[in-house]
């Protein structure tokens, strides 16, 4: 089995990855750690040329992910599990379903923010256009229940 986690550094990406790492998978499954470079807002390009993205800042973006990527590999290795870390560069949404593809996945694993109503709408979900439009099965690995308060309608404590 080919199972692909897709990585950020958010803690929900964690999730996903903590999730991977716990299961029991059928013998000879192939762990793909994906990490995609997003593109740069044009709001932190230079004002002379608004598409130009300093080489360091990509870069640095590159090492960071790619230090997410071999960390994954170990916590995965550790589990048994046999790894092959990419990072990739494009929209999260459709680098992760070239990859999906390109691999050949049996299952998609991604974290889910969690994001509703307006947030949701104008950052876009990773984990609900991966669901829609993926090439396999895809698992939304969600974070950790946040407890809603009590309602005490008689004010005592």
């Amino acid at each position: 089995m080919k199972i692909m986690v897709a990585l950020d550094d958010s803690v929900y990406s964690e999730r996903a990855l903590e999730f991977v790492s716990q299961m029991r998978w059928p013998a000879g499954s192939t762990v793909v750690v994906l990490s995609v470079a997003q593109p740069i807002p044009a709001a932190f390009a230079t004002p002379y040329e608004p598409t130009s993205i300093p080489a360091e800042v990509l870069e640095a973006q590159h090492v960071r992910l790619q230090e997410t990527v071999a960390r994954a590999e170990v916590i995965l290795r550790e589990s048994g599990l046999s790894t092959v870390g990419r990072v990739v560069d494009g929209d999260p949404r459709a680098a992760l379903l070239e990859a999906a593809e390109r691999e050949r996945a049996d299952l998609l694993v991604v974290g889910s923010h969690g994001r509703a109503g307006l947030a949701k709408l104008t950052l876009g979900s990773v984990s609900s256009h991966t669901v829609t439009h993926a090439p396999c099965s895809v698992l939304v690995v969600k974070g950790p229940r946040t407890p809603k308060p009590r309602h005490n309608p008689g004010g005592a404590s």
